[in-house]
């Protein structure tokens, strides 16, 4: 017996004394039957859980980062006069409800800008409730 699976007493390598299944050919898999409990799809075709075989560990593709999410907290974070806060708000609720449709990642930044502009908006609102007050005392 050879270490590497040749030839033994003639004919197509077998390793370690194994015989091919009854019906498959021998030469398929370079002359080595599949181990039992692995994949035989070949090469590149999807698997049982839809990953084709021989490229590696299957992975997560990246995620896209929804760009209403990274407009809201931008906007949430400049202000602008507080026409950024009510649209931080705007983007944000909408960039919520696109991130859970489209499965898509930036949550965190809307959520970001949802409260930045809650805050530009409570800013003003003390802003007004002042400037009033400050006005009718005159």
């Amino acid at each position: 017996m050879t270490s590497h699976g040749g030839p033994q007493h003639g004919g197509a390598p077998e390793p370690w004394g194994q015989q091919p299944p009854a019906g498959q050919d021998p030469n398929q898999y370079g002359g080595y039957p599949p181990a039992q409990g692995y994949p035989t799809a070949p090469y590149g075709q999807p698997g049982p859980y839809g990953q084709p075989y021989g490229y590696g560990y299957p992975y997560q593709p990246p995620q896209r980062t929804n760009g209403l999410a990274i407009a809201s907290m931008v906007l949430g974070i400049l202000w602008i006069y507080w026409i950024g806060s009510v649209l931080a708000l705007v983007f944000g609720y909408v960039a919520r409800n696109q991130i859970r449709e489209r499965n898509e990642a930036g949550n965190g930044m809307a959520i970001a800008g949802i409260v930045l502009g809650w805050v530009g908006i409570g800013f003003l609102v003390l802003v007004l409730v002042f400037g009033l007050a400050a006005a009718t005392t005159y």
